[in-house]
């Protein structure tokens, strides 16, 4: 992002001053009387001796003439370069205003909305993997929060006419005039359905990779934490059939109601949920885990009847449960954080309902979110209220219950001490200057990952980037006085969006980004991932 003064924008009605085309320019004094002028641009020029005597001659006759001026030549002098603003560093002025920089955006789209949504989820469609073409469409579905518990929806978005960000200094008659190369407002379509209650979280079932979009007859289940307490399940599948098909009527008793509530929580609302699948689309072979702000988790299956939701919490941590993540290899695993500052490691198959192995302190405030890596599954990042991210290593992470001996050896003697280890994270980074609220990897390459930050950032990172050791000490790495240190792994800062709240990764769009704050919802891809 680029930085300018709101002032700068206009001079005089007019963004830029003008300049003649030859270079040179000539004053037109206002004269009373118009009397005979010396042309500079004539072939025979006069030389300055003979001006000044024609200038004397006509203040003896008392006439005015204009006065002839040397030619000014245009300055060579470049505009000032649009400066970066970087966060922590750089502080907007009263008149100044960020603008983005569009030659790092591939696509760059916004979108506003009536109601904040806190969360949305990225809806698989049947438009094709690994989608190179523009424009682009995307399918989502969010939940609202409201003024009135009685005006919330959950919606389905379609966004479509997804066109590449047009740069300064396209060739605009360039032979190759398609759809990719138009630069036009993306639309944005919706259908909702009464949802009593604001929304917490949403989260859509778990769709195999390469796999169509269900037939309309078969159910697309989207999970929603309301803050009454209650989770709702919902068939969301009619609702993207009329997005695509005009005249489209769906059954109203098949989706303004859900298809499920689990009132395990009581009254206890929560913001933890995530869906898990055995690898295929059978809706019988969904769980689904719910944290509350009481400390207790809940799990949730499906059988051929429908959906069954066990009694028996899992409870481990001792403040609210804020994030959890199922293990993409090991189908009786997930992962959970609290505001207790831990992270937790379960086995829905331990009959104590408690943690098999955790993190304790994994940061030193509220553990906000956590994302489990899809491709290296040992792999787990964390983000704190603190402003932290974290990436762990789980194959560090010591089993409760498992005792560390240390051996000193000597001629005579083995001595042995049970210690409990707190692992250090494998990577860890302070660039937020508030709070993570989400942060998720991305769904192929494994070293990269997205965070959002209640400071109004959005950052992009690969953990495979290292400095290299011959750019060490030279200008390009020197920081300024006062001036942060910007982590060789961020590789993207994207900004303009006000308190936001989640962020996720196309899955079939490869590096395209949506995040959704206050002001509505945002999809960019740059030209780093």
């Amino acid at each position: 992002m680029s930085k300018r003064s709101a002032s700068d924008r206009a001079t005089d009605g007019q963004a830029f001053t003008k300049a003649s085309g030859s270079g040179a320019k000539r004053d037109e004094n206002e004269v009373n009387d118009i009397g005979e002028f010396e042309d500079a641009w004539e072939d025979e020029i006069e030389s300055e001796e003979e001006v000044v005597d024609g200038e004397a001659g006509d203040d003896e006759d008392g006439m005015d003439v204009d006065e002839v001026m040397p030619a000014i030549e245009e300055s060579e002098e470049l505009p000032p370069a649009p400066e970066a603003f970087i966060p922590g560093t750089h502080v907007l002025g009263k008149d100044e205003i960020l603008e983005p920089d569009d030659s790092v955006y591939i696509m760059r789209h916004s979108m506003n909305v009536t109601w904040p949504c806190l969360s949305f989820d990225v809806l698989r469609d049947s438009l094709g993997d690994e989608r190179q073409r523009y424009p682009a469409t995307a399918y989502l579905v969010a939940g609202t929060q409201a003024d009135q518990a009685s005006k919330n929806e959950l919606s389905v978005f379609k966004m479509s006419s997804l066109h590449r960000t047009q740069k300064d200094g396209d060739d605009s008659d360039s032979d190759e005039e398609d759809d990719d190369a138009l630069d036009e407002d993306a639309i944005l379509e919706f259908r909702s359905v009464p949802h009593h209650g604001g929304v917490n979280r949403v989260r859509a079932q778990p769709l195999p990779s390469s796999s169509p979009l269900p037939p309309a007859s078969q159910p697309y289940f989207t999970a929603t934490w309301a803050d009454t307490g209650k989770v709702h399940i919902w068939d969301i599948r009619p609702l993207i059939e009329s997005l695509d098909i005009p005249g489209y009527s769906w059954d109203k008793s098949r989706t303004n109601k859900p298809a499920f509530t689990i009132n395990s929580h009581g009254r206890a609302e929560g913001f933890a949920m995530d869906w898990a699948s055995s690898g295929d689309a059978n809706p019988s072979s969904l769980r689904l885990l719910t944290g509350d702000v009481h400390s207790k988790i809940y799990l949730t299956t499906t059988t051929p009847s429908g959906f069954n939701a066990l009694s028996q919490p899992f409870t481990s941590h001792t403040s609210s449960v804020e994030d959890l993540q199922w293990s993409p290899s090991e189908p009786t695993v997930f992962a959970s954080c609290s505001a207790d500052c831990s992270v937790q490691i379960w086995d829905v198959r331990n009959k104590g309902r408690r943690s098999v192995a955790g993190i304790e302190p994994a940061h030193e405030s509220d553990v906000n979110v956590v994302s489990w890596n899809r491709s290296t599954s040992y792999l787990l990042l964390s983000g704190g209220d603190e402003g932290g991210i974290k990436v762990w290593d789980l194959r560090n992470i010591q089993k409760k219950g498992y005792v560390q001996v240390n051996i000193a050896h000597n001629a005579h003697a083995y001595r042995s001490s049970r210690t409990t280890v707190v692992p250090s994270p494998v990577a860890s980074f302070k660039w937020h200057t508030a709070p993570i609220t989400s942060i998720e990897w991305h769904p192929t390459e494994d070293s990269i990952f997205a965070a959002s930050g209640a400071d109004d950032q959005v950052t992009l990172w690969d953990l495979g980037v290292e400095p290299d050791d011959d750019e060490v000490g030279t200008l390009m790495n020197d920081t300024p006085d006062g001036a942060r240190d910007v982590p060789p792994q961020l590789l993207f800062v994207h900004q303009g969006q006000k308190d936001v709240k989640e962020v996720h990764w196309h899955p079939q769009i490869p590096g395209a980004v949506l995040s959704t704050a206050l002001d509505g919802f945002n999809i960019f891809k740059t030209i780093s991932v």
